[in-house]
């Protein structure tokens, strides 16, 4: 069977060079996922209430400031062939980062398959989401957990454009390191491109071999402008 286009697109990066990046940093740039029109697209069918199952003011439970939804299945195309193109490129370094932890890689080659483990532990609800934030909007660092079965990796992508919608918003990543203070880094992502991070943890070298590194994202405050995001998590919540 001949590749879709989103697999095309994935397969477009240079993976070895992901994996490497995420084994340095947490968190690693991917390739242009969505085109322009793609992003305005998904943009639009914010205000939808039949797209959402889910709506959190993120002021009100001290998660930082601004709005997300999750998507009630099925989701707007492209948001689950994309879950379903980047999960195979995702899975070895998944399973590579539980080898060295010396954990089970609980997560099989099929996605759907993975999902049915999800569902069967009772994670059935939908987990991607779109993010929304306005001037003086921001995210506290969080993990998204969901339940007790997790995916290591998860994705975003950048719907709005950082050189004329908005200013501020770069994407935050701080890494708890063992018996050292944290380390932080900040990236603005550019239109339509993926960034591939950690969900919970990531494993770093140390004296006595390999050791967990918990990790945590969030989004610097918005200056000015509207900047929209697509979260994709590759497990169901409880």
């Amino acid at each position: 069977m001949a590749p879709t286009r989103w697999e095309q697109r994935v397969d477009a990066g240079d993976w070895d060079a992901v994996a490497a990046e995420l084994d340095e940093y947490g968190g690693a740039l991917l390739p242009p996922l969505l085109t322009v029109t793609e992003t305005a697209r998904l943009r639009d069918c914010y205000p939808d209430d039949e797209r959402f199952r889910a709506t959190v003011e993120m002021q009100r439970h001290r998660y930082g400031s601004g709005q997300y939804r999750y998507f009630a299945a099925p989701a707007p195309d492209p948001v689950d062939a994309l879950k379903r193109a980047l999960y195979p490129r995702l899975l070895p370094i998944a399973r590579a980062w539980a080898d060295r932890l010396g954990r089970e890689a609980p997560w099989p080659d099929d996605f759907d398959d993975w999902l049915g483990h999800c569902h069967r532990a009772g994670q059935t609800k939908p987990t991607a989401l779109m993010l929304r934030y306005g001037p003086g909007d921001w995210n506290a660092l969080h993990r998204d957990l969901y339940g007790e079965l997790v995916f290591p990796l998860q994705v975003v992508i950048n719907l709005s454009d950082p050189a004329t919608d908005y200013t501020g918003g770069e994407f935050l990543l701080v890494e708890q390191r063992p018996r050292a203070q944290s380390r932080g880094s900040a990236v603005q992502l550019p239109q339509g491109h993926g960034y591939v991070f950690t969900t919970r943890e990531r494993p770093v070298r140390s004296t006595r071999g390999w050791s967990r590194a918990p990790v945590r994202h969030g989004v610097s405050p918005i200056r000015s402008g509207e900047r929209y995001t697509l979260g994709l998590i590759f497990h169901d919540a409880a």
